[in-house]
């Protein structure tokens, strides 16, 4: 059951999470462009940082409240402070790849 409302709190915090920017109180000092599209589909060509190479709607950097849910399913790399999935430190043969535009 703890699985199973893991799954679903972060399914939820991806389809609600926003892109970085600041405007919304991030330190980050990089161009919107970078971001993806407010409101695009998780998933899509559209959903990319381009900063961190990771789909927007999981981009734990940008948005730190999506970590809860990466820590709750086990997918935490704590060495590296972002999602195992993610750490391409720890693994190196990792590749996160952009979905094609319109795809």
């Amino acid at each position: 059951m703890k699985v199973l409302f893991a799954l679903l709190s972060l399914s939820l915090c991806l389809a609600v999470s926003g892109g970085c920017s600041k405007e919304e109180g991030h330190d980050h000092d990089h161009p919107a462009s970078e971001h993806g599209a407010q409101g695009a589909m998780p998933g899509s060509h559209e959903d990319w940082c381009g900063e961190h190479a990771v789909p927007e709607s999981k981009c734990t950097r940008c948005d730190p409240a999506l970590s809860a849910a990466f820590k709750a399913t086990g997918d935490w790399c704590a060495e590296h402070g972002l999602p195992e999935s993610q750490c391409l430190q720890c693994n190196p043969e990792l590749k996160i790849v952009r979905p094609p535009e319109g795809g």
